[in-house]
């Protein structure tokens, strides 16, 4: 006869609960991880996702229609599919509530979320990926246990979660949940009308509908202020979070907006990239691909870079766009290329020239962190030289500031 658990001292601790050494080996054996690294991982989407719905307490339709998923048939449902996690994944009517219900908490970003998750538990992007999505069944199992066992109404879910806040801390890059928090408040009449379709697929109908582009741009903001977040260790923190603010709010949402969708595309070594229809990235593939010689006035901009202000020190955010160029690199090994650093017109001529150089030297030694060979590049920085845009403008001045790549052999 099985013993009862004591009572879990917190909500992930209650999630990670029901997770059972079978499922965690299974698991491990399935996405080709060692079983402690399932454990961390678990943990660490399982946080991510309480504290989505962190952000959302003040919401009660929100909460009401939470309570309504994991209530009932449809909890007892969440709840039968846990014995089979680990070996079948998520199948049937679970798949589905997973799929619709990470829209529903990070908008149709949740790839850059599987990003942040990769770097903090030492992951790839297609693990974290596939622990996101198995901690939906997790978290929302362990509300329905709360809920059969004693009803849970949105005044109690809602102190659950704000309790539960400082819990979470510990598994999150520093800044995750205080960035995140700080993204959503102030739209909360803006994402309420997206999360209120979570009662639609409550209902039966369709969940699809789940997220605008508003609320994809609040979460791309909030990963890449995360991202931020994460590499401050003795920095002050409010001159940190001031200067990450004000540079990923601006790049967020005039540059990165205007990339179109993300797709995924595989390279010739089997390699699948996760891009913008818009990049830099797909723009390089596709000049790779084609019959068009290598040109010295064929130039193409990073569009996902992010450099503190007047430093060469790259921001976390820019690793996503690093590592699809490496890879972009790694499966076209005949491929070399020369990097260029640029700077607007403002200030002294001499120091924007060191400060491009430095810039593009700072790019080369990331790619060549990532594997790249240092022969298969060289940096330059032209300074103020070859404007694209018109220096008297904010928005000119932005264009200029950049960092380009130029194909010299394929």
């Amino acid at each position: 006869m099985a013993t009862s658990k004591p009572m879990a001292t917190s909500i992930l601790d209650g999630v990670m609960g029901l997770v059972t050494p079978e499922m965690q080996h299974s698991l491990a054996a399935r996405l080709g991880e060692s079983p402690t690294t399932i454990q961390s991982g678990l943990g660490t989407a399982a946080a991510a996702l309480l504290g989505g719905m962190l952000t959302k307490t003040a919401d009660t339709g929100f909460l009401n229609q939470l309570i309504g998923l994991v209530s009932g048939s449809s909890g007892q449902s969440i709840l039968g599919s846990l014995s089979n996690l680990g070996s079948s994944g998520l199948t049937g009517s679970v798949s589905d509530i997973a799929s619709k219900f990470l829209p529903a908490i990070f908008g149709g970003q949740q790839n850059q979320v599987a990003s942040v998750l990769a770097q903090r538990a030492g992951i790839t992007s297609t693990t974290a990926s596939s622990l996101l999505q198995t901690a939906v069944p997790l978290v929302l199992g362990f509300f329905a246990k709360m809920h059969a066992s004693r009803a849970l109404n949105t005044s109690s879910l809602a102190n659950m979660l704000t309790a539960e806040g400082p819990n979470l801390q510990k598994y999150l890059p520093a800044g995750f949940l205080s960035n995140l928090s700080s993204t959503f408040s102030g739209a909360t009449s803006k994402a309420v009308a997206a999360e209120r379709v979570v009662e639609d697929k409550v209902k039966g109908t369709n969940w699809m509908a789940i997220v605008g582009v508003l609320v994809a741009l609040l979460v791309v903001w909030f990963v890449y202020r995360a991202l931020q977040g994460s590499k401050v260790s003795t920095t002050p923190v409010s001159t940190a979070a001031t200067n990450a603010a004000n540079t990923v709010s601006d790049a967020a949402n005039s540059a990165w907006a205007s990339l179109g969708a993300f797709f995924k595309t595989k390279l010739p070594d089997g390699t699948e990239l996760n891009i913008p229809q818009y990049g830099v990235e797909n723009k390089l593939i596709q000049f790779l691909n084609s019959s068009q010689p290598v040109d010295p006035a064929t130039w193409f901009d990073f569009d996902r870079l992010l450099f503190d202000t007047g430093s060469a020190t790259l921001q976390p955010a820019s690793n996503d766009q690093l590592h699809s160029v490496a890879a972009i690199l790694a499966a076209y090994p005949e491929v070399k290329i020369k990097i260029g650093g640029y700077t607007d017109n403002t200030g002294d001529q001499a120091a924007n020239l060191k400060l491009s150089q430095d810039r593009a030297d700072s790019v080369k030694a990331e790619l060549q962190k990532l594997g790249v060979a240092p022969d298969r590049m060289e940096a330059q920085g032209y300074g103020e030289d070859h404007p694209v845009a018109d220096n008297s403008t904010d928005e000119g001045r932005q264009k200029n500031r950049r960092i380009s790549l130029r194909v010299t052999e394929k």
